[in-house]
């Protein structure tokens, strides 16, 4: 896992570009099918396309919400036509008598990327939530002993290098229209700096290379602020600067070592650890500098790596020391405490929410190998995003967006 003062795990980015979504037909309200003993939609896939039907059964069979099953057992009957290199149709059908069904065209990308973007329409049509299947991922992946930033789909079909540098690579983080990366290497100097690589524009520049260790970089929602920590005071601080990496302002000034800052959805808090307790816990403190306040996890000695979920403000994952080991859990402000979500083998570490503010991903740490796993907080639903062939695989960071 992620070192609470300086993290170094590797790192792999994701990059898929997302498509526009198009609807072809009047949107018709479906009926409720939903079963209100479980939560969970009985959903059937089915296409003339092999491939097609076996990646949204995939799709559907990683979110807590739905069951896989036959068609005569489906509450919803979902089939994915392809209608071209890059746009499928989807039709919907509640097996509720006198229900009416539902057509749209989705164009992605490319054809994976539109059945993507179908399953998501679907959940959206079902769930009311966000759908996140065609989302990307950045993350470390480890290959013969190399670390390099990777990008990926979710499903792991469309994996790629973005990065040669044969340098320690750690903390991937999206800007949250996906077209640019901040990240810490060792990459040229040897220590480590941080960098900004614009996806868009084909290029990298160094956002801080201050003496000591600059880490832990990550952009506001709004895209035009990044908080960091940095040590060239000879202590472990944190910072804001603009969306160039100028324009500094401190935020803390203390003895103990400050990490992982993570933004809140309206842009004007960060919450992150501190060792002021003598060992790691969480705090909030004002975007803009004020008075940090520690948050009552009161579920563990250690708890780091936080990450605030992005559409239920009152809610943030983080990595907790628990009965001698790892595993992720879950603060919720309302109720004043916290929970612990997952009892996966090895440690669970590295949350990271994806849009809909209900999966997040982490990363499994099971002898002496990193895999990254989706977690449904509801209902524990705990799921391997890829297979071990992939490599050792790490700090993943996702994002949602039309770039």
């Amino acid at each position: 896992m992620r070192i609470f003062v300086v993290p170094i795990s590797t790192l792999i980015i994701a990059f898929l570009l997302l498509g526009p979504l198009r609807a072809q037909s009047e949107v018709i309200d479906l009926p409720d099918v939903v079963r209100a003993d479980t939560g969970i939609v009985a959903i059937a896939v089915d296409s003339s396309d092999s491939v097609i039907a076996a990646r949204g059964r995939r799709a559907f069979a990683l979110h807590g919400g739905f069951h896989v099953v036959a068609t005569e057992k489906a509450s919803l009957t979902l089939r994915l036509e392809p209608l071209g290199p890059t746009s499928v149709e989807l039709s919907l059908l509640s097996k509720q008598a006198g229900s009416q069904g539902h057509e749209e065209t989705l164009v992605g990308n490319n054809l994976q990327h539109a059945v993507d973007l179908a399953c998501d329409r679907v959940v959206e049509r079902t769930l009311g939530t966000k759908g996140f299947f065609a989302g990307k991922l950045s993350f470390i992946a480890k290959q013969r002993g190399v670390p390099e930033i990777y990008t990926s789909d979710l499903l792991f079909t469309q994996v790629r290098p973005l990065t040669a540098d044969r340098a320690l690579v750690m903390g991937p983080s999206w800007s949250s229209d996906g077209t640019r990366l901040l990240f810490t290497s060792y990459y040229k100097s040897g220590f480590p700096d941080i960098y900004l690589l614009d996806l868009s524009a084909g290029m990298r520049k160094v956002i801080a290379n201050f003496k000591g260790s600059n880490n832990g970089a990550s952009f506001s929602p709004d895209g035009r602020r990044i908080a960091m920590t940095l040590s060239g005071s000879g202590n472990s601080e944190l910072y804001v600067a603009n969306q160039e990496g100028r324009n500094l302002r401190r935020l803390t000034r203390n003895r103990s070592l400050e990490t992982s800052p993570s933004w809140s959805p309206d842009g004007q808090r960060l919450v992150y650890a501190s060792d002021a307790p003598g060992r790691p816990q969480l705090y909030v403190l004002p975007a803009a500098g004020g008075t940090p306040r520690r948050l009552p996890t009161n579920v563990s000695r250690y708890c780091a790596e936080p990450d605030w979920n992005p559409v239920d403000a009152k809610q943030i994952a983080f990595t907790a020391a628990v009965s001698g080991g790892f595993q992720i859990a879950l603060y919720d402000a309302e109720a004043g405490v916290a929970k612990v979500l997952t009892k996966v083998p090895g440690a669970a570490v590295e949350p990271t929410w994806l849009n809909d503010g209900r999966h997040l991903i982490f990363t499994q740490r099971l002898d002496g190998r990193t895999r990254l796993m989706l977690l449904d907080s509801r209902s524990g639903k705990v799921s391997a995003l890829h297979t071990r062939a992939l490599g050792d695989a790490s700090e993943a960071t996702f994002v949602y967006g039309s770039s």
